[in-house]
């Protein structure tokens, strides 16, 4: 156990070095971030700050909590984040967000993943345009939404009528995770009626 603490000591000193990113990043709009962030990978992540419960990738609260706790420096942290955004491997996509946007995605993830208190909302969202922005668009493009997620299919190609997205929203498919329990009833039916309303309309 000692040895791979030193371990992870080390490798999070060299990407505090700003190995692989050309330097230590210290800027990024946070707010930029966090648009960024639910937009982009929201779907695939859960943090509580962007209200977002994707569950393809790492629940970043649990990721960063401990970090937290061994009193690695919001500086550091976002430069894991950053560095992972550039490496993307995995099931994560390359280039979702690059240069200064990723830069803002980072500051966003390592002001706020594992803080207590940080909840965006997003489980309480009840617009079918905002529980698509906070758990579907990183995955799925929807011109109306302003997302471009390439994972699942482009929502505005394939036009899908409400019942399918309903079904596909309770029940999942593929790496697409289930909402069912997830999402309120009434949630399920806002979102699959935003998104069989407004595929393809623009």
């Amino acid at each position: 156990m000692r040895a791979g603490a030193a371990v992870l000591g080390v490798l999070a000193a060299l990407l505090a070095a700003g190995c692989g990113t050309g330097g230590i990043v210290k800027s990024g709009d946070q707010a930029q971030g966090k648009q960024l962030f639910q937009a982009k990978c929201g779907g695939c992540h859960t943090l509580d700050a962007a209200g977002t419960h994707g569950t393809v990738g790492p629940n970043l609260d649990d990721a960063f909590a401990s970090d937290r706790k061994q009193g690695y420096k919001q500086v550091t942290i976002q430069q894991v984040v950053r560095q992972q955004i550039s490496l993307a491997s995995g099931k994560m996509p390359a280039h979702l967000v690059t240069g200064a946007d990723a830069d803002s995605v980072s500051a966003f993830v390592a002001a706020s993943a594992g803080v207590p208190g940080q909840g965006g909302g997003g489980a309480a969202a009840t617009s079918g345009k905002d529980i698509f922005s906070a758990n579907c668009g990183s995955c799925h493009t929807l011109a109306d939404a302003g997302t471009s997620g390439t994972t699942g299919p482009n929502l505005d190609q394939l036009e899908p009528a409400l019942a399918t997205v309903q079904h596909q929203v309770i029940n999942g498919g593929s790496i697409m995770p289930a909402f069912k329990g997830r999402l309120t009833d009434a949630q399920i039916k806002a979102v699959a009626t935003y998104v069989s309303s407004s595929a393809g309309k623009k």
